[in-house]
Parts: structure tokens; C-alpha cells; sequence
């Protein structure tokens, strides 16, 4: 018999993945009106990072859970990787737009906004994989792809990043400062799809042991 009042890991995935959605949604709405809006930087940071602090509060209930419960639905390690992969998605979004205010970005490129719009969809493809999670008994296949789904989004965002830093080094009166601030916003938006994909790859991990 299931115990009354059982803290749910998968409920609790599943809100950290959304919570990357809402930052990513924020993250593309902020660069594809940055003409408009780019004196409210603060109001955008503020913003990501309580949906960043929501992502820690629930980090430190799966944390504390799992030091006191006796029996967890999959292994203690493999809750608190997959906590801490989702909870770096966070960290790294909120850490794109920090840079936007750090570096004082002027204008936003067209590749940019593209990058943006992927990691969306890789935060989108990991939240429907978390939704998933809990069944991963029943149905294995649509959680595989669903992993495929993260890692094309994954693989999308290197090949974007690629041409991204080429082009900036291959412009023709290019300014130093502007690629180096380039170089550095798009490194970081790379990591935010390589979050994905280790999250992603905690879960193959959690298939794995349990097939």
C-alpha cells in the first residue's frame, strides 16, 4: 500500500523542467523584442531568477526527502543527479541573460535569437520527457524517443554554435569587443543545450538500471 502523503520525485522533475520552459520562454520573448525592451533588464533578471530560486526551493525538498525516506522509487543517486542536471538547465539560462546585462548588449543577432528559440525547444522536449518519467516502466519506447528528441535539439545547438563563432570571426570589420561578448553569450547558450541533454542522459541512465 502506497504511503499517505508521499512526496512525488517524478511531480517534482517535472516542475523543475517546467520551470526551465517558463526561463527559456522568457529568455526568447526578451531577445526577439530586445529593440523595444532592452532598458528593462532588470525587471527580465528579476524575473528569471525567481523562477531560478522556485527550481532551488524544490531542489532542496527532493534533497530532503530522500536523506530521511526509506525506500525511494528509483535509487537515491540516480534522484539527486537528475535533480541537480535539471537544476542546472536553470542555472545556465538564468546565466545567459546575467550576461546580457553584464556585458551592456547593444543588439541582438539573428543567430541569436535562433540559439534562444532551440534551447526552448530542447527545455520543451525535456519537460515532455519528465511528464513521462513516472511511467517509465510501462512505456519505454516513448521515453526513448523522447531522449532522441533532446539530443537532435542538442545537436542543433552545436552545429548553430559552430557557425554562430565562425561568423563572427570571419565578419569583415568585425568589433573585437563584440565578438568577444558574442563568443562569450554563445558559449553559454551551448552549455544551456548540453544541460538538456545531461539531464536527458540521467533519465537513460534511470531506464537503464531499471529494464
Amino acid at each position: 500500500m502506497a504511503k499517505k502523503n508521499a512526496f512525488d520525485y517524478f511531480e517534482a522533475f517535472e516542475q523543475l523542467s517546467e520551470l526551465g520552459v517558463q526561463e527559456a520562454e522568457v529568455l526568447v520573448q526578451f531577445m526577439e523584442d530586445y529593440e523595444t525592451c532592452a532598458g528593462e533588464l532588470k525587471p527580465l533578471i528579476d524575473r528569471v531568477h525567481a523562477l531560478e530560486n522556485q527550481g532551488d526551493e524544490i531542489n532542496h525538498h527532493i534533497f530532503e526527502k530522500t536523506a530521511v525516506e526509506f525506500i525511494t522509487p528509483i535509487e537515491r543517486e540516480d534522484i539527486l543527479e537528475l535533480a541537480h542536471q535539471l537544476d542546472t538547465v536553470l542555472d545556465d539560462i538564468e546565466d545567459v541573460v546575467f550576461r546580457f546585462y553584464m556585458f551592456n548588449v547593444s543588439a541582438i543577432p539573428e543567430k541569436a535569437v535562433e540559439f534562444a528559440k532551440i534551447i526552448k525547444d530542447a527545455a520543451v522536449a525535456l519537460n515532455q520527457l519528465m511528464s513521462k518519467l513516472s511511467g517509465f516502466k510501462k512505456n519505454p519506447k516513448e521515453l526513448h524517443e523522447l531522449l532522441i528528441k533532446v539530443n537532435d535539439f542538442e545537436e542543433m545547438g552545436d552545429r548553430l554554435y559552430m557557425s554562430a563563432i565562425r561568423g563572427l570571426f570571419t565578419a569583415e570589420n568585425a568589433d573585437p569587443v563584440d565578438v568577444l561578448r558574442w563568443t562569450e553569450i554563445y558559449k553559454r547558450m551551448e552549455r544551456c543545450c548540453d544541460a538538456c541533454e545531461h539531464a536527458a542522459d540521467a533519465v537513460s541512465t534511470v531506464l537503464l538500471k531499471n529494464s
